[in-house]
């Protein structure tokens, strides 16, 4: 990410952490493991704890209407929990055995332990929220940030459940697709951004226009991460290269694969897709076929045009030039990212 996430990123750390580490118990534990605080053995280490993309928008969001980003730190926080909760459980139900190298949470204490976890970040990131109260924002304040936060994680569990049932289709459209990436990306980049300007200004218009470029940013990086998941690397990205399609998963290029293949591949796919494990042949099919239909090429072009109305937008904000400028930088670097 770009450099200028550096500067909030302690202030980040030091709040989620005030509030996770009130509570000490194995279960909290797999939290902090999963945060890369702890190893498994409740060890401090100096781990990979993300990108901590969206508690970074969140707060330069705030600090781009107001000139003050602590205003959005609570916000921030729960937003980042969010995420982590909703990562924590779709390493379960995506049966992912690592995540930033290291094995997941559900890997070394199991899936119902892990769903404990996954549950409770969920509920400490509401707590969260409760920070409002020293810095002296009203409860109709309050309130409005928070319905963000939950409209979006609802929105989050939507897009999982489609996602979900995608992988028992073959048939399905760009537009579900999109409606997918929609929900379980772009909601919360979106309430991201929202919830930062409703915080520094409270000014609604405003607001909804940062909630749109979080919506766009979404959809660029998800398309991006699909991407990935099939061509990028296993050094870079942590996961195994081609992963998406062992896992079945029906991201974007395969949607248009199947959408372009012809009879014959079609039927082929067909067969792949029904076997129980995909393997090394089955792989290098799809690959073929993957290149062949143009697929990595359109699902580029939804990166591009995501991007093109990203920057769109921000021409718009009613920010100083520095602040469009830094968020025309995390657009170019989230659009064309390795990891």
């Amino acid at each position: 990410m770009p450099a200028l996430f550096s500067r909030y990123r302690p202030e980040i750390d030091s709040l989620m952490k005030k509030i996770v580490c009130r509570r000490e118990s194995q279960l909290y534990d797999m939290i902090r493991y999963h945060l890369g605080w702890i190893d498994e053995n409740g060890a401090p280490i100096t781990g990979d704890s993300g990108k901590a993309l969206r508690p970074g928008l969140c707060l330069l969001a705030c600090e781009a209407v107001c000139g003050d980003h602590a205003k959005a730190l609570p916000a921030a926080v729960a937003i980042e929990l969010v995420h982590n909760y909703s990562l924590i459980h779709d390493d379960i139900q995506d049966n992912d055995s690592e995540r930033r190298h290291r094995p997941t949470v559900w890997r070394i204490w199991g899936v119902p332990q892990a769903i404990n976890a996954g549950t409770a970040a969920k509920v400490i990131a509401s707590m969260a929220l409760g920070e409002y109260r020293e810095l002296g924002f009203t409860a109709e304040k309050t309130v409005e940030i928070v319905m963000i936060i939950e409209e979006a994680t609802l929105h989050i569990i939507e897009g999982q459940h489609l996602d979900i049932g995608f992988e028992n289709m073959n048939d399905i459209s760009a537009h579900q697709y999109l409606e997918m990436i929609r929900n379980k990306t772009g909601a919360l980049i979106s309430a991201a951004l929202k919830a930062g300007a409703t915080a520094g200004c409270g000014e609604r218009r405003t607001a909804e226009k940062f909630g749109e470029l979080g919506m766009m940013l979404g959809i660029a990086f998800q398309a991006r991460d699909d991407i990935l998941g099939i061509w990028g690397s296993a050094k870079a990205t942590g996961k195994p290269e081609a992963s998406d399609i062992r896992r079945k998963k029906k991201s974007l290029p395969v949607v248009h694969m199947l959408s372009s293949a012809s009879k014959s591949d079609r039927a082929s796919l067909d067969r792949i897709y029904a076997m129980e494990q995909i393997d090394d042949c089955a792989v290098r099919t799809v690959m073929t076929l993957l290149e062949s239909t143009g697929a990595r090429e359109r699902t580029e072009a939804l990166v591009d045009s995501s991007s093109a109305r990203c920057f769109e937008i921000i021409d718009n904000l009613p920010i100083d030039y520095s602040y469009r400028t830094e968020l025309k930088t995390i657009t170019e670097s989230l659009s064309g990212r390795d990891r």
